[in-house]
């Protein structure tokens, strides 16, 4: 489904489930929502789900450059509304978890509780997202798309799973490079370290054990400064675990749901 949100067009998939907790599932940079179709495989009926592509991915539109992680935010704030989803728990993967921070920190009042996927309260140096910047615009993302796969997939994924690895490498390079480029530059402005120490909702926070991206030792540290944050490190997986090892993370994401929750049904 589409919705005009802050004057550009995102593309969501809403899979409501009345009485159960929603979770909204905020996507890494260079990917769109399809990225969580096996866990919400194997948590069906458990949660009401929200899928959304953000500005610049996917079939969501970029409108005006440059964005910020507030921008991002912001049009996730105005879906919510829209949708009349009034609290969630936000599942944000490296981009996705920026995002997730963001609207923590400026509505508070929408944010039940945050799962934090192989992210940080600040990625990267501004000298490598702006050679990323200009390589996609130049070369186009293609040109990097393999580096990319060796970052977000083992190698075990890399040598028996050829035909996922073909078919992410596809999704990548199909993304529309300037908005592959906003993101980036939104990443490398954002820095939530700060904020971190405010979280005051209850926090899991997981890392694949060979994520190239965002390396466990850097997400531990986000974990490290949230209070009461959970850390967890899923075995066999890089900077995708929902697609590598959707099983292992539907677990974690069950348990910590469900720990709140009352039990699963």
């Amino acid at each position: 489904m589409f919705a005009r949100i802050n004057g550009v067009c995102l593309h969501y998939r809403h899979e409501p489930a009345p009485g159960r907790p929603v979770l909204v599932f905020i996507n890494s940079l260079g990917t769109d929502f399809r990225i969580w179709q096996d866990v919400a495989d194997t948590l069906a009926g458990e949660f009401g789900f929200l899928f959304y592509d953000k500005r610049g991915h996917g079939l969501s539109e970029l409108g005006d450059a440059p964005v910020s992680i507030e921008t991002y935010a912001a049009d996730l704030a105005g879906l919510l509304d829209h949708l009349g989803i009034e609290r969630a728990t936000l599942c944000g993967l490296s981009i996705g978890g920026l995002i997730a921070q963001s609207l923590y920190r400026t509505k508070p009042g929408l944010v039940e509780k945050l799962i934090f996927c192989d992210t940080a309260a600040k990625i990267g140096t501004a000298q490598m997202w702006n050679d990323r910047i200009e390589a996609a615009l130049s070369a186009g993302i293609a040109s990097f798309a393999d580096g990319v796969m060796e970052k977000w997939f083992t190698p075990d994924f890399h040598q028996h799973r050829d035909a996922e690895l073909n078919g992410y490498k596809a999704m990548l390079s199909r993304q529309l490079p300037a908005g592959y480029a906003a993101a980036c530059a939104a990443i490398r402005d954002a820095d939530y370290s700060a904020a971190a120490p405010a979280i005051a909702v209850p926090t899991l926070v997981v890392v694949g054990d060979q994520d190239g991206s965002t390396p466990p030792d850097l997400v531990r540290g986000l974990a490290d400064a949230i209070p009461g944050a959970r850390f967890e490190i899923i075995a066999g997986a890089g900077h995708i675990p929902c697609v590598e090892q959707p099983e292992a993370l539907s677990a974690l994401i069950a348990g910590f749901m469900t720990s709140h929750y009352g039990g699963r049904r």
